[in-house]
This record gives C-alpha cells, structure tokens and sequence, in this order.
C-alpha cells in the first residue's frame, strides 16, 4: 500500500529507529518522550517504521518493549508479502475471467439470442426502458440505428443526445437517425440536426415515421409496445432473426427520406411534394384519414386540403383515381 510521508517524519523516524537499535529494545512512549517528539510526531514515527516493518510490538501497551526488525530481514519479508498478494491477485482475476466467460456462455440474454435466435422482453418500467437505452448504446459496436415520429425533448435532452452521438462516433460506430420532415422548421431541432450532422451522424428526413425504433448492431430492437399509446411500455427483441424484420422496414424508411438539408418539395415537374407523395401513398395502402393525419402530424382539415391540392396535381376528381393515375406514373414505387 503506497502512503506519503512528511519529510521532517521520515527525519525523525530514522533518527528514532537508530536510537532504538543502539538500545536493543526500549519502551516506546518513554524513549520518543526522552528524543522530545510531541505525541503526534511519535505516532506518526510508530506508522512509518510499523509499514516499513521495522518494529514490532504485539501488545502495544505502555509497559511493552519495542522490538526492533533488521532492514534486510524487514526487506525480505515485505518482499515476500507482495508475493503473496500477486499470486491473490492472479487467482481473483483468473475466478473472475472464469465467472465472466460463464456469464457470457450461460446467462448472458446477448448469447442466450444467439442460441434460441428470438427472444422478446416487455418493458413497463420508464427506468428500465431509460437504462435498456443506455445499454444498447454503451454496448453497442458496430451501428445504431434509430427513427422517431415525434418531436424530441429540447434542451438538456438534445445535449445529453448530441454527447451519447460524440462517443459512440470515437469508438467507431455508426449512427443514423430518421426524424419527421415537419421538425426542421423547429428551430431548436433544426438546429440539433445541423449539429448531428456536423459530428458525424447520418440524418434523413422522412414526411412519414411510423414509429419509434432502435436498432443496436443488427442484434436489439427496441420499439414501442403499441405507437399510438407511449405509455404502454416497449419491447426489446433480441436475436438477428427477429431484429431482421425490424431492420428491413428501417432501411426502407432510410431509403425513401432524404438526407437532412435536401429534403426539397417537389412540383411543377408532374411530382409531389413529400408530404402529398405520403398521403397518396398510405391512401394507396387503405389507411382511414384520421390515420393519416396522425401519421403526417396535421390535423383531417389540413388532410383534406390536402389531398385536394393532390387532385388537381394529378387532374383526376376522385380519391380513387388519383391513386391509380399515381401509380401508372410511377409516383407509388
């Protein structure tokens, strides 16, 4: 154990363990009274030569005699000790790598994934839901994936984000984020995208999210139990034959968004803008209105004024034949 001592203390404990070698053995508390050291400067002599192991006194009481350790023999013994302690070191480190491939082997959820390929957890906890987030980043190697429909908390939150996105970057892992067009014209968000954009992360824009996912190395998903109800809870899947499924409507929603600062309205050249070309989509899909005003955040009058504006864009009065002219022409693929 390593301890700093006073300089003037070593001083005095030298000069203090020479007189008692002289005498052969003296009681302590008289012989440091005779040399003059108040009572903290003889407990403190008593600690520097008792760690060296140069005095020994079992019974300590004021009667006792202090027996004095030759240096060699005290230097022998020390030696000894620290043997000792290396080979206790060695045998906790090599049970506890033997207790770690264990868990890694047998209880692991990770490896139990592997073996069984699916497994699915149903968080309810808000705290368990907080540290499966943590986890899946602190433990993350290759990739996070992640999308959200809604707006994201401002402030602390967004820094809190931007600092989990600068190490997960050192460590070389990639990140990607898909947000909800509509957000860019916040300017606390805009202003988070630009600086995730700036660090590294790869960002898109999409006019529609449908739902809020995480995805860490192709191996954990983490997704809402019902994305129409926050407060129901999540579930965390494991193992890639399930998260594969997860992945593909990821990358679908990754290639049909544009990347942050060119996601531009499209017009006037027989196509539609994000917004128009999702709604026409999910109509195409037999989505209710109230759905898809949800889905695009606005409300079912702003969806019928909509929708109107994608009538007259493709020249059709119905519904269902703006969904077939828009197919012929390709604006569904």
């Amino acid at each position: 154990m390593s301890t700093t001592i006073d300089v003037r203390s070593s001083d005095q404990a030298l000069t203090l363990y020479q007189e008692l070698r002289a005498r052969g053995s003296s009681n302590y508390d008289q012989l440091t009274a005779e040399l003059g050291l108040s009572g903290h400067e003889a407990r403190s002599c008593w600690a520097e030569l008792n760690q060296l192991g140069l005095v020994t006194d079992p019974s300590r009481d004021e009667a006792a005699a202090v027996a004095v350790i030759d240096p060699e023999v005290a230097l022998l013994r020390m030696l000894a000790q620290e043997q000792r302690d290396i080979r206790e070191r060695q045998q906790r480190a090599e049970d506890r790598y033997a207790a770690i491939e264990d868990l890694a082997a047998r209880y692991m959820r990770g490896g139990a994934a592997t073996q069984c390929e699916i497994e699915i957890e149903v968080l309810t906890s808000r705290r368990r839901i907080q540290q499966t987030l943590e986890d899946l980043s602190d433990t993350a190697k290759n990739e996070i994936a992640s999308m959200h429909p809604g707006a994201l908390p401002t402030g602390e939150f967004l820094e809190q984000g931007l600092e989990r996105d600068r190490r997960l970057l050192a460590s070389g892992v990639r990140v990607r984020a898909v947000y909800q067009q509509r957000f860019a014209a916040v300017p606390a968000l805009a202003g988070f995208f630009r600086r995730q954009v700036e660090l590294g992360v790869e960002v898109r824009l999409a006019p529609v999210v449908p739902l809020n996912m995480i995805l860490s190395d192709r191996r954990f998903a983490l997704l809402p139990i019902d994305p129409d109800n926050h407060e129901a809870g999540a579930v965390l899947a494991r193992g890639s034959a399930l998260v594969r499924s997860y992945l593909a409507l990821y990358e679908y929603c990754w290639h049909t968004s544009a990347d942050y600062g060119h996601a531009k309205q499209r017009r006037g050249d027989g196509r539609l803008t994000e917004q128009q070309h999702a709604a026409i989509r999910m109509l195409a899909a037999g989505m209710k209105d109230e759905k898809i005003a949800r889905s695009l955040g606005i409300s079912l009058r702003t969806l019928s004024r909509l929708m109107s504006e994608v009538l007259q864009e493709l020249g059709t009065t119905s519904r269902f034949e703006a969904g077939v002219r828009a197919a012929r022409l390709g604006w569904l693929d």
